[in-house]
């Protein structure tokens, strides 16, 4: 099979490069500058796992002015506040045979592949599979080779036979893959746990494990969890997790699978760039509202996550002017 990854981060590189180690054909697409020339420089990106074992792996990169290839389905992993831009730029390439398929993080992103591709070509998912890119065209797999699940489903709920072979290669590539035909439940499930581990662990600077070894990180993730459950009910999703395997879920993957990870939100705000809370946590607030629910945590950590967000600008811009005056 023969998939085009835009977005060539963290989760865009684990999922090509992985894909490509099970036999099938793959281009990056890009449009990170420094992340694009430094694979262009070195001829590949340099891939470790937990920190060890650093490698080159050659791989296909080019701009989304330059691409010409022609897949059967692209892959999208973006930041939800970069998606639309890409697309623009992507557009020229897209045809209507193709597949759509996602795993990103947050809510909204599915509207938008919707005005580039037909509802019955986007497949979309969760992962629960940790990774970092450590700089451009270096990018690091936390967890042992097959670590991780994920799932996913058609956006018309109606699996066809694309969908069984898309399985099928990312079984082979080892992410363990989970059809459902329940699409918002699916999707939610993922922003339901993102809303509390990428959050708290965000606003405390900690590992998932560290998290998760508080004795009050159940009551806190309980919280949670009951108030995105409540917005989800009441505008008729049915998810896919009771609460209690939601909670469950949160805890095997903080303290078995990935006890040491930072979530990606962390790696956002260390990194003064700006976070997704709005398409996680601020995702469920405004649902809740259209029901007339409050949920008034969510919107506490969204507004927290927010002036964290400014506190790492003045620092940002404070290391900057110091750097100006030290020349």
């Amino acid at each position: 099979m023969k998939f085009t990854v835009v977005g060539a981060g963290a989760m865009g590189l684990r999922y090509g490069v992985l894909l490509q180690d099970a036999g099938n054909e793959v281009d990056f697409v890009d449009g990170w500058e420094p992340n694009v020339e430094k694979m262009h420089e070195q001829g590949g990106v340099y891939v470790s796992r937990d920190h060890e074992d650093k490698h080159l792996v050659p791989v296909n990169v080019y701009y989304p002015e330059d691409y010409k290839g022609d897949p059967d389905c692209y892959i999208f992993f973006l930041k939800q506040m970069q998606l639309a831009d890409m697309l623009k730029r992507c557009a020229h390439f897209f045809k209507p045979n193709q597949y759509a398929f996602t795993c990103m993080n947050g809510m909204g992103h599915v509207e938008k592949l919707l005005q580039y591709f037909k509802p019955e070509k986007v497949i979309a998912g969760t992962a629960l599979v940790a990774t970092v890119l450590n700089g451009p065209a270096d990018v690091d797999f936390i967890g042992k080779r097959g670590a991780g699940t994920m799932n996913l489903a058609n956006y018309t709920e109606k699996p066809d036979d694309f969908t069984h072979r898309l399985v099928a290669e990312l079984d082979k590539a080892q992410f363990h893959p989970n059809l459902t035909t329940n699409f918002r439940g699916t999707l939610l499930a993922k922003v339901v746990f993102n809303s509390v581990v990428n959050t708290l662990c965000t606003m405390f600077e900690m590992t998932m494990g560290e998290f998760a070894d508080y004795e009050g990180a159940d009551e806190m993730s309980r919280q949670l969890i009951d108030e995105a459950y409540d917005v989800c009910e009441r505008d008729g999703i049915q998810m896919i997790n009771t609460r209690q395997e939601e909670l469950d879920s949160v805890n095997y993957v903080s303290k078995v699978a990935n006890p040491l990870h930072y979530p990606s939100m962390y790696q956002d705000m260390h990194n003064y760039r700006p976070t997704e809370v709005d398409y996680i946590n601020g995702y469920l607030v405004k649902l809740g509202q259209k029901h007339n629910y409050n949920a008034k945590t969510h919107a506490f950590l969204t507004h927290e996550v927010h002036l964290a967000e400014r506190g790492k600008q003045r620092e940002l811009q404070q290391l900057q002017s110091q750097a100006v005056a030290a020349r």
